[in-house]
């Protein structure tokens, strides 16, 4: 294969390293009073031509490159497109919410693009080490952008405590790569495969699993390992958590799938009832802490730990449908999180003004645009039909119940009937006319850059509500790609 050839096959994370440098070298030449938002704008451009190579990777054969290293596929490319749609509507919030002079803003844009190429990098990677590489790129951006704002306190604590639980985890999952490596001499994930299924599972492989979980757990914020997420949240800037609450998360979940179904197919029978207990925990854990939540943004924290619980479930089904399952709800709750977050952004802007629920009272009456959006995402959450969360619910508890998870699947119904209760307090709130008359002052003009992340989030999830056909088959196409190689795929499941 040639040294081109073979280069398209990371196209899309060459041009937006491209892109990640070029603004962190025109930054410090702009003065101080200059705007820094053009840089978003040059950052937007690079997703969108990262966006347009995604695609394109669609008409190359599957295939590696790089000595096997990278796998460009349906699978791949469906998480390049996602990550890609993530990053583009975080740009666009974090320019209509920063002040045009505030302090490194360009290199806040350079360290979403960048994180984008680690996670970029984790989705199409069939090493393990190249996982380790791409995940630790991608965290250490957003270590960095946790913590940007360098002035408030709170923004300080959530990036050391992330940074800190962050770090930990990552001696988890490095270390189980090297127990892995020492059971079966690779870290090749399709020779991992090849090798626990000549020979008896050595112990070690067993051991290394649990800790690659335990690392992988807790970057989607699943429970027992969530406890960063709150803190975490509510410190770093609303673009931000935007961000870190979708796309890491994705990248996560593909090399989960990856490693689970292509590298240890084996040993299902080992890591299944663990998922199912994370996903029980996680759905449990989260819905019952966002009930005693008065911060929003806490709030939505522990709706994210419980979302992650609901994908999990998809995992537990062992079979080409629950891989489908997890990738559609991947991209149905991405859209509608990363749309209320850029509600959130506008109508508390970059000092975050509304941080208590009681403090979106009247939202509706301030803007209706923004009530109406916030509105719309909170009964998506919800799971109400013809919205992308009704039918992403749907087919993970679908995927579940086909496949013997009956008591998964009820106590993933009764959680979203929990989570019915926390999302209408706040949708109450912004609907309810506030006692004073001050706070029915006009919020703030809608930006372009927001109008178009509205339009791009609300369309998504309207898309995957009421036509989700064409998303379906690209979901169902990748979890074809991820299993077409896997020559003993695990048995149908009986654990409940």
């Amino acid at each position: 294969m040639t040294a081109n050839f073979q280069l398209l096959r990371i196209l899309p994370e060459v041009i937006l390293t491209i892109a990640g440098v070029l603004i962190m070298l025109i930054e410090p030449l702009l003065g101080h009073s200059t705007s820094r938002k053009p840089l978003g704008w040059f950052a937007v451009l690079s997703v969108f031509a990262s966006l347009a190579a995604s695609f394109a990777q669609l008409g190359m054969a599957a295939g590696t490159a790089y000595y096997g290293v990278i796998q460009t596929d349906a699978f791949s490319v469906f998480f390049h497109v996602l990550i890609a749609l993530i990053v583009l509507v975080s740009l666009l919030v974090t320019i209509d919410t920063a002040n045009a002079n505030t302090e490194s803003l360009g290199e806040l844009f350079a360290l979403m693009v960048f994180g984008a190429v680690g996670m970029m990098l984790m989705t199409s990677a069939t090493e393990l080490l190249l996982v380790f590489i791409g995940l630790e790129i991608s965290s250490i951006s957003t270590y960095i952008m946790a913590g940007f704002r360098r002035k408030n306190v709170k923004s300080t604590e959530s990036s050391l405590k992330y940074f800190l639980l962050g770090s930990f985890a990552t001696a988890f999952f490095l270390y189980g790569i090297a127990l892995i490596f020492g059971a079966t001499g690779t870290t090749d994930i399709n020779a991992i495969a090849s090798q626990l299924g000549t020979s008896a599972v050595p112990m070690f492989a067993t051991i290394g699993l649990g800790m690659i979980l335990i690392g992988l757990g807790f970057k989607v914020s699943a429970a027992p390992f969530h406890v960063w997420t709150p803190d975490a949240y509510e410190g770093a800037p609303s673009p931000v958590v935007g961000l870190m609450s979708t796309a890491p998360k994705a990248a996560a979940f593909a090399v989960l799938l990856r490693i689970v179904y292509v590298a240890f197919p084996a040993l299902h029978a080992h890591w299944q009832p663990l998922l199912w207990l994370m996903a029980a925990f996680s759905m449990t854990i989260g819905n019952l802490g966002a009930l005693r939540q008065q911060n929003v943004k806490r709030m939505l924290a522990y709706s994210s730990i419980a979302h992650a619980g609901y994908l999990l479930v998809a995992f537990t089904a062992l079979s080409t449908d629950g891989i489908a399952a997890a990738s559609f709800y991947a991209m149905s709750y991405a859209a509608m999180n990363v749309g209320i977050f850029a509600v959130v952004s506008h109508a508390s802007g970059y000092d975050e003004r509304l941080s208590l629920i009681s403090d979106y009272r009247g939202l509706a009456y301030r803007s209706p645009l923004l009530g109406g959006a916030l509105g719309f995402f909170l009964i998506s959450l919800i799971g109400i039909p013809f919205t992308g969360g009704f039918f992403g619910k749907f087919y993970v508890f679908a995927s579940a119940l086909h496949s013997g998870m009956v008591w998964l699947t009820i106590i993933g119904l009764v959680n979203s009937g929990i989570a019915a209760f926390y999302y209408l307090r706040l949708l109450a709130s912004a609907y309810s006319k506030p006692t004073n008359n001050a706070l029915l002052d006009p919020m703030p003009r809608a930006s372009f850059a927001l109008l178009l992340a509205l339009v791009i989030t609300i369309s998504g999830t309207l898309i995957l509500g009421i036509v989700p056909g064409q998303i379906l088959a690209m979901s169902h196409n990748a979890a074809v790609s991820l299993t077409s190689g896997i020559a003993n795929p695990a048995p149908s499941a009986t654990h409940q």
